[in-house]
């Protein structure tokens, strides 16, 4: 996939650069040791006809947040950042779009905090992560991180390796993508995505604690109560999770994604009769505001 080309432009501390000419320095602790933070973020053509950034203060918030729990220095105001990425799209001439703000540090090979810290914004065309068809997904033999060993509560980049692993060895063994148990062996989450199941008209989802609390998985909180859609928030096992009705992953670049089976145990409720579906068809009207552009009309 390309990402970027002779035209495009990034946001690089306050400057718009040529994504073609940007540079980072090759002896930081951002590139040795995955001692950075970041957001993914989605921009939509709205039902107006308007680009709107979905979420985007919760979701320079977390970044914030993300920044201080790992004790990296972040100076932006979030109303700044979210002034950069709508000039940064407008450059780019992007309404639908994937956004990625990253902190990251200077030249330090040591273990020494940093007393400055760089961000750079980088926005681009992208599908759905996972696709739009429903998932064959393994219980991954990887675990999610020790909470104690990590803020697991940040973005951190390096806690991705986690994910990478457990996402090449669900397609390696011809499967679509992975799910990770928490290490207690409690289902925690897929590998960039939080997940729910349903069962007899009821959702569930696993506890914070072992998993990042996604802001779509907020979301889908909230429309479940929109909805009258009781959701149960625990510790759950796989042995559960193969008696429920249907299952998703959610996440801001997944967006709402339906499973078709866990470990080749395929759930029984067709997906366009599930809750789960109702749950994505309002996601999508979310996020480019079709209920309120219907309001308007």
């Amino acid at each position: 996939m390309a990402y970027y080309n002779e035209h495009t432009v990034l946001w690089q501390d306050g400057n718009i650069v040529k994504a073609s000419e940007a540079k980072t320095d090759l002896y930081g602790q951002s590139l040795h040791y995955g001692y950075a933070v970041f957001e993914g973020i989605r921009s939509y053509r709205t039902a107006a006809g308007t680009t709107k950034i979905f979420k985007a203060a919760e979701h320079y918030h977390r970044l914030r947040r993300s920044a201080e729990a790992l004790n990296m220095p972040y100076r932006y105001d979030t109303n700044e950042m979210i002034e950069a990425t709508y000039q940064l799209l407008e450059k780019n001439n992007l309404q639908d779009a994937y956004i990625r703000p990253v902190v990251y540090g200077p030249a330090n090979m040591s273990f020494n905090p940093n007393t400055e810290s760089y961000t750079v914004i980088q926005v681009w065309e992208m599908a759905p992560f996972l696709g739009e068809k429903l998932l064959r997904v393994m219980t991954s033999s990887f675990q999610r991180p020790n909470p104690k060993g990590f803020k697991i509560e940040a973005k951190a980049s390096g806690h991705y390796v986690n994910s990478i692993l457990a996402s090449q060895e669900a397609k390696a063994k011809g499967f679509d993508e992975a799910l990770l148990t928490d290490m207690n062996g409690n289902i925690a989450e897929g590998p960039g995505a939080n997940m729910f199941f349903e069962k007899d008209g009821k959702l569930f989802t696993p506890a914070t604690g072992n998993i990042l609390p996604g802001i779509t998985r907020a979301t889908v909180l909230d429309i479940c109560q929109e909805l009258g859609i009781p959701v149960q928030e625990s510790n759950f096992t796989t042995s559960q999770l193969v008696k429920a009705d249907a299952a998703f992953f959610c996440g801001t670049a997944a967006e709402v994604i339906g499973w078709e089976s866990i470990d080749d145990h395929r759930f029984p409720t067709p997906w366009k009769d599930t809750l789960s579906r109702q749950i994505q068809l309002a996601y999508k009207d979310k996020v480019i505001e079709k209920q309120d552009q219907l309001a308007t009309v």
